[in-house]
């Protein structure tokens, strides 16, 4: 692949990425107020079509850095694959059968996702000098991308994507419109 064209790859994604951070923090931030808006009954409303876009979205960079770019994912990242890629299909029928149950199934998925890559993120960032995730030599300390002085990274990557899931969730479970 281009280095040129993977380089401006990773900077539009950065700032999408970027853009859902900010996005999710809003809606945290508006969800402790607890007032009635329209961006929380918006998420609220189309929470399963907004999930199906997040977790296929991770199926296709995932996809796009380990088969194009080739990138070969660690043992963390394939975990990170096992706790995100079910559930683009969750949401997808979840979405098709306008099931709002979805969220029972995704929660589990989402929390121990989240939960691994946050780990990811502590090596990654804090702890440079661990040993390669497994045998195979691929570490999840290589910087294979690394935007935005050094901030847009794949293990952060991976740890918006859960971190906008479990908003998603947050605000699905807790937000309620006052009547």
């Amino acid at each position: 692949m281009n280095p040129e064209t993977l380089y401006y790859f990773n900077v539009v994604l950065g700032f999408g990425v970027i853009l859902l951070q900010i996005l999710s923090v809003a809606a945290l931030v508006l969800l402790v107020y607890g007032k009635e808006n329209r961006y929380l009954s918006l998420i609220k409303e189309n929470f399963t079509l907004i999930g199906f876009i997040i977790t296929f979205s991770a199926i296709l960079v995932s996809t796009f850095y380990s088969e194009v770019a080739g990138f070969l994912p660690c043992f963390h990242c394939w975990v990170q694959r096992i706790f995100i890629f079910p559930q683009a299909f969750l949401f997808g029928m979840a979405w098709y059968k306008k099931d709002r149950n979805v969220f029972w199934y995704s929660l589990p998925l989402t929390v121990v996702g989240l939960g691994n890559a946050i780990f990811l993120n502590y090596k990654y960032y804090f702890n440079p000098d661990s040993a390669p995730c497994d045998a195979s030599g691929v570490s999840c300390v290589q910087h294979l991308v690394s935007e935005f002085g050094g901030y847009i990274s794949i293990p952060m990557l991976s740890l918006s994507g859960f971190f906008v899931l479990a908003t998603l969730l947050l605000v699905v479970y807790f937000y309620k419109k006052e009547n």
